[in-house]
């Protein structure tokens, strides 16, 4: 099964998606999206670390998640992908879109279209669980900044695109998760 599971910040959407894959009964691997760039982030994801079963496997990738999901799917495993959010925006400054977008030329991005391309292919296909981690930030108001419009209006394709693909998406706002989309029994 894919789930999506989307929330603002600090929505409690990473401790459902822990909670989720511990409760799978299957092999857990955290795939991890982000960079320590700083202090601030590398205490997020020590934070992180900390929280999670010492059992579980760990890997990282920044920008070819497809290929990386490809890599690590079995029967027997549970994939925790954390963050979406966070890869989008890895994507956006590692290629074009960014640089792009603060010129004011129209969005022309190989690396975003092909990876965010790859994501959507490969998920339906791949065995065992993935369950991936997402920001919602689309509620808010439409940024002044061109990079950061450029970031919402992305975020909100990936998160829809992916939804289309999984079998069950969950909105966890304060704590609370919402069903959006189940899995139909077979």
């Amino acid at each position: 099964m894919k789930e999506l599971i989307l929330g603002g910040a600090r929505s409690g959407k990473s401790l459902l998606a822990e909670q989720r894959a511990a409760q799978s009964g299957l092999h857990v691997i955290y795939l991890a999206t982000a960079e320590a760039r700083d202090g601030e982030m590398a205490r997020r994801i020590a934070h992180h670390r900390e929280r999670r079963p010492v059992d579980w496997g760990c890997a990282e990738e920044t920008l070819h998640l497809a290929d990386k999901l490809r890599e690590l799917a079995s029967p027997d495993t549970c994939i925790l992908v954390d963050c979406l959010t966070l890869w989008l925006s890895n994507l956006l400054f590692a290629g074009c879109a960014a640089t792009q977008a603060e010129a004011g030329e129209a969005i022309d991005c190989p690396l975003l279209r092909e990876q965010t391309g790859a994501l959507i292919e490969c998920l339906p296909q791949l065995p065992g669980r993935v369950i991936l981690v997402s920001n919602e930030v689309g509620w808010g108001i439409v940024p002044m900044h061109p990079v950061s419009r450029l970031f919402a209006d992305e975020q909100g394709r990936l998160n829809q695109r992916v939804a289309a693909v999984c079998e069950q998406v969950t909105l966890v706002a304060a704590g609370l998760p919402l069903v959006l989309k189940t899995a139909q029994p077979a």
